[in-house]
């Protein structure tokens, strides 16, 4: 004799995974870069941007400043090379380009503006410019 089963259609997890996976972000290729992760904090003469770029030197970072945009890119190395008796078996760190851009509320005065990296961390001192004035004309 055969035992009765109940058809439950959502017993099942096949359905369940679908609709869960569907909310879920999609997850990045190994070939996809993560973004460069910034900080901006306003001061009142300038912005102070921090920016986590790990594992990239110093002479691979590119700061330009275009009016009030700003661009920072970098470009990852690694040596990924498998040296004499040794394998990879899994290799999952970036290398390629970074860039990530950003507008600021008010124009940067590039002569006044330093940047600083150390341990991974970019940190850029970005001064405002002088606010330009309306200036009065008078009536003769």
């Amino acid at each position: 004799m055969t035992a009765l089963q109940v058809y439950g259609p959502f017993a099942d997890r096949g359905l369940d995974d679908l609709v869960r996976g569907f909310f879920h972000p999609v997850r990045a290729t190994r070939e996809a870069a993560a973004p460069i992760k910034v900080d901006v904090v306003e001061k009142d003469a300038a912005f102070v941007v921090t920016a986590d770029l790990p594992g990239v030197a110093k002479d691979d970072i590119q700061v330009t400043i275009e009016g009030n945009h700003v661009t920072v890119a970098a470009e990852v190395k690694r040596d990924a090379q498998a040296k004499d008796g040794e394998r990879i078996l899994r290799s999952e760190r970036y290398h390629g380009a970074l860039r990530r851009s950003f507008v600021l509320p008010v124009d940067i005065d590039e002569a006044a503006s330093h940047a600083r990296y150390e341990g991974g961390v970019l940190e850029l001192t970005l001064a405002k410019t002088p606010e330009q004035q309306p200036r009065k004309l008078t009536i003769q």
